[in-house]
């Protein structure tokens, strides 16, 4: 059998790096925003190429504090619309309605499961603030030319980065470094995952980065000293000290996702699967390796039968879900078609040469 994703053997392989960090954590007495935290932000912020790092809870919470932060600045207020996927995950669109926001959905291209540009210049109006792309599975958005939308619209770009890390554009600037600020996700089924919740906030805004480093942290200014109603959302200590030990690895494994994925792209031959849109380039991290079929169900049935794990991202579009009603009337129908075909198939740095070919030799006879 070959699992969706063996969570165990990816990290098995830094037992003895996280021991060490977890005794040298244990040992240090300083358990909340301690040093691996104030160390994991330098490091990742370098890594990025951005000026600041912010370390938070989770990537949910990152995307929120990003635009409280605006909030606090002036650059957004209460009911400013902020553009987004119409097939992102569901937190990206939370995030934007804790912070007493309008999430604008925004039609799919269907090839890279990202903004189509000419349903988002529709989407623009007086109350347009923000827009959020989502590196969606892995693959940057097309941020030049949201940039450029941007700019001729006086917009923010917020990136929703939790699947992206390490993605890098034409100009070699990575994810968490093509917009006005990035969230981050460190969930760990992530490109960078840790053992539990954790997030970061990217930018190299400095006035944003100071009042997000106050908003995690229940908007302590200093000690006892609340200067805003923030919240308790800290990158935890030893999940830092975690990724620490992971990030000097996160390019060579996401290398080894391209090499698989270029693989797959190559060997899988059946006209009853749509693969995804690559174009070789460092663009695409392949957080997740994410087909089409039409016959989904028989699809699933037949490989997992076939020892074969997948995932799907995501069954239920945002717009069909309970907990959004207020946009159940609306209709999207590229993206209702991604969410009834797609299929995530096994893709991590760990598959072995026999693994791959062994994915592609039962969905080439399906």
């Amino acid at each position: 059998m070959i699992p969706f994703l063996d969570l165990h053997k990816i990290n098995s392989r830094f037992k003895t790096e996280f021991k060490s960090s977890f005794n040298f954590f244990l040992d240090s007495g300083y358990y909340i925003l301690g040093s691996n935290v104030a160390a994991f932000e330098d490091e990742f912020a370098n890594y990025c190429g951005t000026k600041y790092c912010i370390g938070v809870g989770n990537g949910l919470d990152a995307l929120r504090l990003i635009l409280e932060g605006y909030k606090i600045l002036g650059k957004l207020k209460e009911n400013d619309e902020v553009l987004v996927a119409s097939n992102t995950y569901i937190a990206t669109i939370i995030a934007i309605k804790q912070a007493n926001l309008i999430p604008v959905l925004v039609e799919a291209e269907a090839k890279t499961f990202n903004f189509k540009i000419e349903n988002l210049k529709e989407k623009i109006t007086s109350k347009t603030k923000a827009i959020m792309p989502v590196h969606l599975y892995g693959q940057l958005s097309t941020m030049g030319e949201i940039n450029t939308i941007a700019r001729e619209n006086n917009l923010l770009v917020i990136e929703d980065a939790a699947q992206a890390h390490g993605a890098k554009n034409n100009d070699k600037k990575l994810a968490g470094n093509l917009g006005d600020a990035a969230g981050f996700s460190f969930y760990p089924t992530k490109n960078l995952g840790c053992l539990g919740d954790g997030g970061a906030v990217t930018t190299n805004n400095e006035a944003l980065a100071t009042v997000i480093k106050k908003l995690r942290n229940y908007g302590q200014s200093s000690k006892y000293v609340n200067e805003y109603i923030g919240l308790n959302s800290r990158l935890d200590e030893i999940q830092a000290a975690f990724l620490r030990v992971k990030l000097p690895f996160l390019d060579e494994e996401n290398q080894r996702r391209r090499e698989i994925a270029t693989q797959y792209l190559a060997e899988i031959n059946n006209k009853k699967i749509i693969l995804p849109a690559y174009n070789g380039s460092k663009n695409h991290v392949f957080h997740q390796f994410v087909i089409q079929v039409s016959d989904r169900e028989k699809f699933i049935k037949y490989i997992s039968k076939n020892g074969i794990g997948t995932l799907i991202h995501y069954p239920i579009p945002p717009h069909k879900q309970k907990a959004l009603l207020e946009y159940s009337n609306l209709t999207f129908p590229v993206t209702e078609k991604i969410h009834s075909q797609v299929v995530s198939i096994p893709m991590s740095p760990i598959l072995t040469s026999k693994d791959v070919e062994k994915v592609i030799s039962v969905l080439n006879s399906f």
